[in-house]
């Protein structure tokens, strides 16, 4: 079954049958996670880097990186999976319409998941990030194969 992540949303499974997908991450951070033991996988399209509202986290903490992939996180543990055993890659994070400004919203959410990556000594395995085209990922949740596509063409992760 296909799971639809839609902006600012967050999906986690352990069902092998299911296909966690999302779609338009141009400078939204897209990370999938997979814990090949516990067989569950995860996948987050955050929007932000970071919420600097306390009462925004408590809205829809998945729309930002520093609150919704703890969430993920937490969630998948929940599941069984365990850090030791986390695959994680990342995509998005680019520059749409060619605009370079002190908002670089795309650079900002990857520089905010680095930021949580190495406080909790932790490493992406793969990454697809910067650059102006949009993505869509699909995480298989049988195998935590990641296939990233874009104007037609489609390449693994």
């Amino acid at each position: 079954m296909e799971i639809v992540v839609s902006i600012s949303d967050m999906k986690v499974t352990s069902r092998a049958k299911d296909v966690i997908v999302t779609h338009a991450l141009g400078s939204c951070l897209g990370l999938a996670a997979y814990d090949p033991v516990a067989g569950v996988a995860g996948l987050i399209h955050c929007l932000l880097p970071l919420a600097r509202d306390s009462k925004a986290p408590q809205k829809n903490p998945a729309m930002y990186v520093n609150t919704g992939v703890p969430q993920m996180m937490r969630a998948m543990f929940g599941r069984g999976a365990t850090r030791e055993n986390l695959i994680l890659k990342a995509a998005g994070c680019g520059r749409m319409m060619h605009i370079s400004n002190q908002f670089d919203t795309g650079a900002n959410n990857f520089a905010a998941l680095q930021k949580l990556l190495q406080v909790n000594e932790m490493h992406l395995s793969a990454e697809d990030v910067g650059g102006t085209i949009p993505r869509t990922m699909r995480l298989f949740a049988d195998t935590g194969r990641l296939v990233i596509s874009s104007c037609g063409r489609s390449w693994e992760l």
